[in-house]
């Protein structure tokens, strides 16, 4: 018999196991019924009037197996401290959050903030070049003042340059896996995962006993894109995995930025095709990352006197509130704590950006002026 604080633990993992259940449905229900807990105490029948639900997923949840292995995962996470990181939890990537496919649940080892002020996905091939070996190395090496947390996917290749790279520069850094906490592919990044643990983490929505399957590794990609606020690709072909990447970033309105490589370098083909479409904005440095995103000086907003803002209307004077004293925050976020309608919140931002209050960042990040 688990303890009662374990109980609702118990079912949002157990919810992870549910066969043909994604992410998106399970929000819905968690949603609809209050906690993962009572979707799996509803009544069959209850369970097969859910919108599109049906009944052969809706039988799903009555699998013992279903049950069985989430006890399994529960004494995993115990024994190994491993923190799991809820959808609806103030520790769960706020950033990932705002994606209408953000896994429900995440297993998490490491001290690094999810939630920095400033996150970069470093991403690119496999099999670099000297030059994307260069590239990399020189811009986590510029950025070694910055405290960004550096975002990759631990692969072989671009990958672990910019985890080791952050690492040699006393930068935060998470690796997102394709697989369960218990392995590492590759296993000669074994030990690196253990360094990164130190002064970042790895991170996975996958339980125990997941392999590295193919398929993993998109679904790892979307974490990279939906924890950052931009993708930077060092090297990649014009079919390598990280452009997979960079498009999951545009999709979810977040910058994406490349270096560009030779006309005639195969491993360069799929930066200059990002940058060719306008997908990408071309960088060669930090610096230049750096200005893309406003990051560049000290853009940390600063509190403001709210006496110097009288005029401001009731709407206005909410979101004045909800980003003074803060570095940024997302649009959504806002949406989210204001309580407004969409069309409100854009057309108070709007406001308040010609009367010089606030200012938008790339992404629909904004902070006050």
């Amino acid at each position: 018999m688990l303890p009662d604080t374990s109980q609702e633990l118990y079912y949002r993992i157990a919810l992870t196991f549910v066969k043909d259940v994604g992410p998106v449905t399970a929000r819905k229900l968690v949603e609809h019924y209050g906690s993962a807990a009572a979707v799996f105490n509803t009544s069959l029948k209850e369970l097969k009037a859910f919108t599109g639900l049906g009944e052969v997923r809706s039988k799903a949840f009555k699998d013992e197996a279903v049950l069985s292995r989430a006890e399994e995962e529960l004494k995993y996470i115990d024994k190994n401290n491993v923190q799991v990181l809820w959808v609806s939890d103030k520790n769960y990537p706020h950033r990932l959050k705002n994606c209408t496919d953000a896994p429900i649940l995440l297993y998490y080892n490491g001290n690094a903030d999810v939630n920095t002020a400033k996150t970069i996905a470093v991403i690119g091939t496999r099999k670099y070049t000297d030059y994307g070996q260069r590239v990399c190395e020189q811009l986590l090496e510029e950025l070694k003042e910055s405290g960004i947390l550096i975002m990759s996917g631990l692969a072989a290749g671009i990958d672990t340059i910019a985890h080791k790279a952050a690492l040699k520069n006393n930068l935060p850094t998470i690796g997102v896996l394709g697989h369960g906490m218990d392995m590492m592919y590759p296993a000669a990044n074994r030990n690196l995962a253990k360094e990164m643990q130190v002064n970042g983490g790895v991170l996975t929505e996958y339980a125990s006993g997941t392999t590295a399957d193919r398929a993993h590794f998109p679904m790892r990609n979307r974490i990279v894109a939906g924890m950052s606020d931009v993708t930077v690709v060092v090297e990649s072909d014009i079919k390598g995995g990280a452009l997979i990447t960079a498009r999951i970033a545009d999709s979810y309105n977040r910058d994406v930025a490349a270096f560009p490589g030779r006309t005639y370098d195969s491993k360069s083909s799929g930066c200059n095709e990002l940058i060719r479409t306008n997908m990408a904005s071309m960088i060669t440095c930090a610096d230049d990352l750096l200005e893309l995103m406003n990051w560049k000086g000290d853009t940390k907003a600063k509190p403001v006197q709210k006496q110097l803002f009288l005029n401001l209307n009731p709407d206005e004077r909410t979101v004045f509130d909800l980003l003074n004293g803060k570095d940024h925050v997302h649009a959504d976020e806002l949406l989210h704590l204001s309580g407004m309608t969409s069309s409100m919140i854009a057309s108070t931002l709007l406001m308040m950006e010609m009367q010089g209050l606030v200012k938008a960042l790339p992404g629909k990040y904004y902070r006050l002026d």
